[in-house]
């Protein structure tokens, strides 16, 4: 007899429909996986045996095969433990052929049968829906956030023994507890930040339009601890947003909670990491911390320490918003729209151009200068010197605090959204040439200004039109409808390291 039960792979961080086919025919007793399974999917016939049986159902003892299909598609993970099962005991004549009716079933089984939770159910759960499925079968530690995902009834089992007498017409159990709200997360508050004038201007105007910063300066002068407050400074995540990163770190395995994310993601890898661990890759293809820092921050400190080929890795994510990655010749998409806030020292030991003594030589200094390409710095926006607070600044009290810093924000941003309305982007950060053209009023003096610069031989192409975002959100800050003179110099001088405070 032959069985058919839906269920989903996950492929990078989509969800793909994938039809578990189990066939018991008469011979040898053989239990064969086929469809390009991986490992763990391979395994599944020991646990899914040990599961059947520990549940009071019987195995047969026949010749069985069950086809994962479509069989060009790798599957990888636990997750079609369920479906398996289901499927094994519909061929078997142990549960009706249409009990199960329009619903996937996706979870993994312990060998005692009990239904274990998964990875990237929120996506599963946006398969079933994008499927047209009316609903899905999961363990019931994944149904509140599979529920997240209207037009799906997410129906949450512990034991394989309930699976069966759901699908035999039994009573559904209870619905999941409605998704929580995510906690509010207390963040670091620009008020614990003494002195540093052109730096909080710097982190402003990135969290205003969405502009990569680097921050340069001696050990010690604060660099870190700026790049920590950017994300009070930036707007609540859209509920699009939040399911959106929800998915991406619920595939990854560190979405611990029942709720949306609310907080947008600060992820700051330590320097040693690969450029697959930073945009994404593997043997099984899984997002880096590029993706989990999508519609968030990405903060590197200590750039220069950074390996050479995760740095130039992060070319293609900067500029286009997302990476391929191409395994088996198939190529996955992982969403990569982060604001990228770096931190390095001016030499080795750090003290280059500071009040205390540099010991590097030039040798050592031209080696530290070329670890940053110029390629990557191209792609950053702001290039800002921080230097050590004064005593006397220590000891007053902070020029502004977070939730002053982020009205002005949410105000520019608001701008922006009515400015872009109709387009793929949502700020300026995320403008292209085309979108500059079409919708940044700029004065004739402040395109001289900027052709000037550019004639110098101080600016590429490229560069040309990032002083022009940078200039644009500088205007939004301001409340003025046109990009002049001003906000072109100010944009200029802030991408000059060492550059003089500027007004705002």
């Amino acid at each position: 007899m032959l069985a058919r039960v839906p269920t989903f792979a996950i492929d990078g961080i989509d969800p793909l429909p994938v039809w578990v086919e189990v066939d018991i025919r008469p011979g040898l007793p053989a239990f064969r996986i086929v469809g390009l399974a991986g490992a763990a999917v391979r395994e599944a016939r020991e646990r899914v045996q040990a599961a059947i049986l520990n549940s009071g159902f019987e195995f047969p003892a026949r010749r069985i095969v069950a086809n994962l299909a479509p069989a060009n598609i790798p599957k990888v993970g636990p997750g079609f433990d369920a479906a398996l099962a289901v499927a094994l005991l519909i061929a078997s004549g142990q549960c009706p052929p249409d009990g199960l009716g329009d619903r996937a079933v996706f979870g993994e089984l312990s060998l005692g049968g009990e239904l274990r939770p998964c990875r990237g159910v929120l996506a599963i759960a946006e398969g079933a829906r994008d499927a047209g499925l009316s609903g899905l079968l999961v363990p019931r530690e994944c149904a509140a956030e599979a529920a997240l995902v209207d037009e799906v009834e997410v129906v949450g089992l512990e034991h394989l023994k309930q699976v069966v007498a759901l699908l035999k017409g039994g009573p559904p159990p209870a619905s999941p507890n409605p998704p929580r709200e995510a906690d509010d997360e207390e963040m670091p508050d620009l008020a614990d930040v003494r002195g540093h004038e052109l730096p909080l201007r710097a982190l402003e105007i990135a969290a205003a339009g969405g502009h990569n910063l680097l921050m340069e300066g001696a050990p010690g002068s604060g660099k870190t601890m700026l790049a920590r407050r950017l994300p009070s400074l930036l707007p609540p995540l859209t509920r699009d947003e939040a399911l959106e990163v929800t998915r991406i770190h619920s595939v990854a395995g560190l979405q611990p909670r029942d709720g949306l994310l609310a907080a947008r993601p600060f992820r700051a890898p330590h320097h040693t990491i690969s450029p697959s661990g930073l945009v994404g890759g593997g043997s099984v293809p899984a997002p880096g911390e590029a993706s989990l820092a999508h519609h968030g921050v990405l903060f590197l400190d200590e750039l220069s320490e950074f390996p050479r080929p995760s740095l130039e890795a992060l070319r293609q994510p900067i500029e286009d918003g997302h990476v391929s990655v191409v395994r088996g010749q198939r190529a996955l998409r992982f969403p990569t729209r982060f604001t990228l806030v770096a931190a390095t020292n001016p030499c080795p030991c750090g003290f280059a151009g500071s009040d205390r003594p540099c010991g590097c030589g030039e040798l050592e200094l031209a080696r530290h200068r070329r670890r940053l390409s110029g390629p990557l710095l191209d792609r950053l926006d702001l290039l800002v010197t921080v230097a050590r607070p004064s005593a006397a600044e220590l000891g007053r009290p902070g020029r502004t605090t977070s939730s002053a810093v982020r009205e002005r924000v949410l105000a520019a941003r608001e701008r922006q959204r009515h400015r872009l309305r109709g387009t793929p982007v949502h700020c300026n950060g995320q403008m292209d040439a085309s979108h500059i053209r079409e919708h940044v009023p700029v004065s004739a003096q402040a395109r001289r200004a900027l052709a000037q610069a550019y004639e110098a031989g101080g600016l590429s192409a490229r560069g040309y039109d990032r002083v022009l975002r940078v200039a644009c959100t500088i205007a939004d800050l301001a409340e003025r409808p046109v990009v002049d003179l001003d906000e072109v110099l100010q944009a200029l001088a802030l991408r000059q390291q060492g550059s003089e405070p500027v007004p705002a």
